[in-house]
């Protein structure tokens, strides 16, 4: 699990992404948002929404440079849209798939995956399901 405003996450990233590209087929490497309220919960949000967009691994690094570097807060909705549309997101398909009653059930998912596995800090990695 990590989080857009955690720089041990962001520092984390160019250890796991070249790990991550060399697991074997059968090794599942999923990144979760951790959602604590308040600005994790819109960044986790966020991410969930350019997941399902087919662009999160476009604009990733971009985000985590923008938030951690560029010290923006990428809170609010629009301020997200606009900072996307710049890294070549459509604007209006951004707000409406963040807005979706699936985004809103994936931020329920992601909530109760930390709460089951008892996440209390990130970056955290959850092996096999039971291994943190």
């Amino acid at each position: 699990l990590f989080w857009y405003g955690c720089p041990h996450c962001y520092h984390f990233e160019p250890t796991v992404n070249p790990w991550a590209e060399k697991l074997p087929a059968d090794v599942n490497f999923k990144r979760v948002p951790a959602m604590f309220g308040g600005p994790w919960d819109a960044h986790g949000q966020m991410f969930l929404t350019l997941e399902a967009m087919g662009v999160e691994h476009k604009v990733h690094a971009a985000v985590f440079d923008a938030i951690q570097n560029q010290k923006k807060r990428l809170t609010d909705p629009q301020d997200m849209a606009d900072f996307l549309a710049t890294q070549g997101v459509d604007k209006d398909k951004f707000l409406t798939t963040f807005n979706s009653f699936a985004i809103k059930g994936q931020v329920n998912q992601a909530k109760e995956l930390a709460k089951k596995y008892e996440i209390t800090g990130v970056p955290s990695m959850v092996v096999n399901g039971k291994y943190r």
